[in-house]
């Protein structure tokens, strides 16, 4: 079986990098297992591999990752990718930004600019991406924020709680991925 993270970081059998990944072979087994639970699970559910992919080039899109959100682009449809990265380029920012309840974490209250799919965007995408992307944008950059309407939005958009739950390990995942590569990526340029 391929690991994902070491084709990202173009890690070769028996190189230095692999024995050092060798050394921590439960957590690159787990990354990798979650890798496959969320893109190739036995059964999608009723979040399609499409909307997976999409949803993951544009967290790692919004992340400034090109070659993690190329990897996941490369497996949408050619319209498809190319919206998904019209609304990369239209949503990037640098956050997080949000603010905390009052006390005294409020000194460290950012605001920031939200983000909506434009109209080209919405049409390609659709309601459901359209909402995730929103929903994934409100997550990534402004986390301290994201709240019950987000979270109705994706409803009224006609992903289920089980979806929503999918959306937020997408985004979750990847935010791990993207920090994992990007360690072993500066390892790599050291070796």
């Amino acid at each position: 079986m391929t690991d994902v993270i070491d084709t990202l970081v173009g890690i070769a059998p028996g190189s230095k990098l692999d024995a050092i990944r060798a050394q921590r072979s439960e957590a690159r087994k787990h990354a990798q297992a979650s890798y496959t639970s969320l893109f190739e699970p036995k059964d999608l559910g009723t979040v399609t591999a499409d909307e997976r992919h999409a949803i993951a080039a544009f967290v790692a899109g919004l992340h400034g990752e090109p070659k993690t959100s190329a990897f996941y682009a490369a497996k949408l449809p050619a319209g498809l990718g190319a919206a998904v990265a019209a609304e990369v380029a239209a949503a990037k920012s640098k956050g997080p930004y949000g603010h905390f309840p009052k006390g005294p974490l409020s000194a460290e209250d950012a605001p920031g600019p939200t983000w909506e799919v434009s109209d080209a965007g919405r049409k390609i995408l659709g309601p459901r991406l359209t909402a995730a992307f929103e929903h994934t944008h409100m997550l990534v950059f402004h986390p301290r924020d994201a709240a019950a309407p987000s979270l109705q939005s994706l409803l009224d958009a006609g992903w289920s709680t089980t979806d929503i739950v999918t959306i937020s390990q997408l985004v979750s995942f990847l935010s791990y991925q993207i920090r994992v590569v990007a360690g072993l990526s500066t390892l790599a340029s050291t070796l």
